[in-house]
């Protein structure tokens, strides 16, 4: 029975047919992983990483967009010390300090800035004085004429009764009033962002030696030698580009300066240097602005004048938008006049009023440094290249489209008749005469093609 019983017991623990026993060490949880329903270990690392790289994100985004006045001012400060570099250079050249000859700099520019803004201030001043003066005689001058031509009996005292007591008057006053403290808020904040460019570009320009030597001292010598002469590239292109905005301006100046002493206009002189420098150097608004105070003036001499202003302004500007601009510009900056067009249009749409003013040195210096990493080959001498269709041109034409119409020729299938020749007396030649296309293909003379077939 002992044996019986043991055999018993071993066939209850063997395993079930068809199934093959489990080897090794029981599987359980590798290395790293966590239990089971517990949270792995690197979950928690990562959520933090994340949420700390969202943290700088936002932070960083946050304090970029309160920096922004403070980077175009700085940028355009950077700018502004290239275009007097020059004349710091130059006077610096002839032995005098930097920070002076900077200084000196500034104070020309200021004074001439001061002493311009002065007589334009105190002409429009006497002039504004005068057309309130004159201002009962425009409006008497006016209603006769209304009353004249579509027989009306109007008064200029009802008129003025009517608009001391119309109500959108009452409004406009308390809202100029509110608003008086907004062009004061504006004023000051002007004011100070003048400031802050004007004393960032007198570091840059008087310490621009220092500057390129912190620049260059972390950066290998074949780096130093690049970034220098980028930035000898961004002063001559800047300094060209402020020239022929100072062309433009003396050119504009005398063309509205003649026009203005022809019809007679008080202070010809002074409106045609702000005609000149308001128009080139505020871009997109500079020339409205430039032809709004010529008007004005004109008015009170003859409102006719100001119209005639007004025409001659906005013929002037297309001429000088499509004809002069173009022209001095791809001339002084080296890019061409598209180019110069399509980067105002970009950098007003990324800076407003200082992107259209900094956009065309900025391009042309960066086209002038690309220029030298991009290699260029001798133009073959072929009159196609500069515009001219000439017979060569016609001929290749010519030659293409015959090549064309014989691969036509040769793809299309032929099925033609055979062209038996015939002799002297007009029989044909069949093969026994030995002529002819199947002369020796005959199963007789055992040549030709169906030689050798089965």
């Amino acid at each position: 029975m002992a044996p019986t019983d043991e055999t018993a017991r071993s066939q209850q623990q063997a395993p079930p047919s068809g199934t093959t026993p489990p080897t090794g060490p029981p599987a359980g949880p590798g290395p790293g992983a966590a239990p089971s329903g517990r949270m792995p270990r690197w979950l928690p690392r990562a959520m933090v990483l994340a949420l700390s790289l969202v943290a700088v994100f936002q932070l960083g985004s946050w304090a970029f967009h309160q920096l922004i006045g403070l980077l175009v001012n700085i940028l355009i400060a950077f700018f502004l010390a290239l275009a007097i570099e020059p004349a710091v250079s130059w006077m610096a050249s002839k032995g005098l300090r930097r920070g002076f000859a900077t200084f000196l700099v500034f104070l020309i520019t200021l004074v001439g800035a001061a002493g311009f803004v002065t007589l334009l201030g105190s002409m429009l001043a006497g002039q504004i004085i005068k057309m309130v003066e004159d201002f009962p005689a425009y409006l008497d001058s006016v209603i006769s004429w209304i009353n004249t031509t579509f027989h009306t009996e109007l008064k200029r005292v009802d008129i003025q009764e009517g608009l001391l007591r119309s109500d959108w008057l009452q409004k406009y006053v308390q809202n100029s009033a509110t608003g008086v403290l907004d062009v004061s808020a504006q004023v000051l904040g002007g004011l100070f962002q003048l400031l802050t460019i004007a004393l960032f570009s007198f570091y840059f320009a008087a310490d621009g030696p220092r500057l390129r030597r912190a620049l260059c001292s972390v950066l290998p010598p074949a780096k130093q030698a690049e970034v220098l002469r980028a930035w000898e590239i961004a002063v001559d292109k800047t300094g060209g580009y402020l020239y022929s905005r100072g062309l433009m301006a003396l050119i504009s100046g005398g063309a509205h300066y003649v026009l203005l002493e022809y019809l007679d206009v008080p202070y010809a002189p002074a409106l045609a240097v702000w005609v000149g420098l308001v128009s080139q150097f505020i871009p997109t608004i500079g020339t409205y602005l430039a032809g709004a105070l010529p008007m004005l003036i004109a008015f009170t001499v003859n409102p006719w004048y100001a119209l005639w202003v007004l025409v001659f302004v906005v013929i002037y500007q297309q001429f000088e938008n499509y004809v002069l601009q173009p022209k001095l510009t791809a001339k002084t900056v080296d890019i061409h006049p598209a180019v110069a067009f399509g980067s105002v249009i970009a950098g007003t749409a990324l800076l407003g009023a200082v992107g259209a003013l900094i956009a065309i040195p900025a391009i042309a210096t960066l086209q002038a440094f690309l220029g030298a990493y991009v290699k260029r080959y001798d133009v073959t001498d072929d009159p196609r290249v500069h515009g001219h269709r000439g017979p060569g041109s016609r001929n290749l034409l010519r030659r293409l489209r015959r090549r064309l119409e014989e691969k036509a020729d040769r793809r299309r299938p032929t099925n033609r008749p055979t062209n038996r020749p015939t002799d002297a007396a007009g029989d044909d030649a069949g093969p026994g005469n030995g002529a002819g296309p199947e002369s020796g293909a005959s199963p007789e003379s055992g040549s030709g093609p169906e030689r050798g077939a089965p």
